[in-house]
């Protein structure tokens, strides 16, 4: 199965519109864009339902973008799992990770469904 070109391109754009705060802490586009079953279980291991990450209190995101290393699968022709690297550079330190990000296509537009934060040690 491949990937259209324009679903490539917006996968990508709702992604990274996650981790632009603008759009991240803007609750009608969050409500567009994460599906009503949205569950999450982030880089700290905590868990975030829908009404979690709506409740999100704003704050920047010096994320770097585009996504590093950004790859789509396929899965099913309406369902795509999007893979990359997250690399954010906070006053407290850098945090990375390998977020994984499942996609699904629904009458309205693509949805996310699940997302998970894997962290990326820090090296000794």
């Amino acid at each position: 199965m491949t990937l259209p070109v324009e679903d490539a391109d917006r996968l990508q754009k709702l992604e990274e519109s996650l981790w632009r705060a603008e759009s991240r802490f803007d609750r009608e586009h969050l409500r567009q864009v994460l599906a009503p079953d949205f569950l999450e279980f982030g880089r700290s291991s905590r868990v975030y339902r829908l009404e979690d990450a709506l409740s999100v209190e704003r704050h920047e995101i010096p994320a770097k973008l585009p996504l590093p290393n950004l790859e789509i699968r396929l899965v099913h022709p309406d369902v795509a799992l999007l893979t990359y690297e997250s690399d954010v550079a906070y006053a407290s330190g850098r945090e990375r990770a390998r977020p994984s990000s499942l996609w699904t296509r629904t009458p309205g537009g693509w949805q996310l469904r699940f997302h998970q934060g894997t962290p990326i040690p820090t090296p000794a």
